[in-house]
């Protein structure tokens, strides 16, 4: 069964075309092993879709209202006989922002179909992102949310996660996936410094300048905001659970975050 990895070059995407290795690796720049896509071209969804059974299904960047391009594309996926679609969605709600349910609703109309609802990415501190840089730069994460919690999740979990519903038995429902444990920023920080023996701190900001960080990098303003407004609601507890659904899927128990700052030692060092 062909499978469409959307996506493919991200941080769960890179991954998961590492376990599975005969995917076809849809990228806005192509090359060896890979097929153009991009969502603002519909003209490459068909030849990207040719054969493909299964797709993982990355939808597109900093976009409230991601139904507009993805649409054409579900359209397109169902013309062509694609009969699984697995979705990486979020277990955070974005404040504003419909067009996501709504985008859940339909890949769920799908023949087969699964949603992935990850907590945030461990990833995220290592680069890339505003929690990266600020690490790199000045020893510090900087948040909104308090002493508030979040059930962190390596990317290489939620790969191997989407890779056993994409070529397993048919997929159904929704998955939400943490880590092992639930833990603050300043909770983070400390694991850092402990793994590094660098002197990492948590920098508590409004909303307001976190949701200024974000539009700093260039993201749209109303995203930028919807952002920033995660992180009040992480400060008020509404991120604050674990689960054992990765676990389950997998066989094994999910990395902490310990393990993963172990593992990426040369990075965050």
């Amino acid at each position: 069964m062909t499978v469409l990895l959307i996506g493919g070059t991200g941080k769960t995407g890179r991954p998961l075309s590492r376990l599975l290795p005969a995917a076809r690796v849809a990228s806005r720049n192509p090359g060896p092993g890979r097929v153009r896509f991009d969502w603002n071209d519909p003209t490459t969804f068909r030849p990207a879709l040719a054969g493909v059974r299964a797709a993982y299904l990355v939808p597109p960047l900093a976009e409230l209202e991601p139904m507009r391009l993805v649409a054409p594309f579900l359209a397109e996926a169902t013309a062509a006989g694609v009969r699984r679609v697995v979705l990486l969605g979020s277990l955070i709600v974005l404040p504003g922002a419909p067009g996501v349910d709504e985008l859940v609703r339909e890949v769920r109309r799908m023949p087969e179909s699964a949603v992935l609802r990850p907590s945030g990415f461990m990833q995220n501190v290592l680069g890339g992102h505003p929690l990266g840089d600020g690490l790199r730069e000045h020893d510090e994460l900087v948040s909104a949310a308090g002493d508030g919690r979040l059930g962190w999740i390596d990317a290489d979990d939620i790969a191997a996660v989407a890779a056993r519903l994409l070529t397993g038995p048919a997929p159904e429902g929704e998955h939400l996936l943490t880590g092992p444990e639930s833990l603050s920023y300043p909770e983070v920080a400390e694991v850092l410094s402990e793994v590094t023996g660098r002197r990492i701190r948590h920098r508590a900001v409004s909303v307001a300048e976190r949701t200024e960080i974000f539009r700093a990098t260039g993201m749209p303003d109303a995203f930028a905001a919807a952002l920033g407004a995660v992180d009040a609601g992480i400060r008020d507890g509404a991120e604050d659970c674990t689960t054992t659904t990765a676990a389950e899927i997998l066989g094994r128990p999910p990395r902490s975050f310990r393990e993963f700052a172990r593992a990426h030692l040369a990075e965050l060092a």
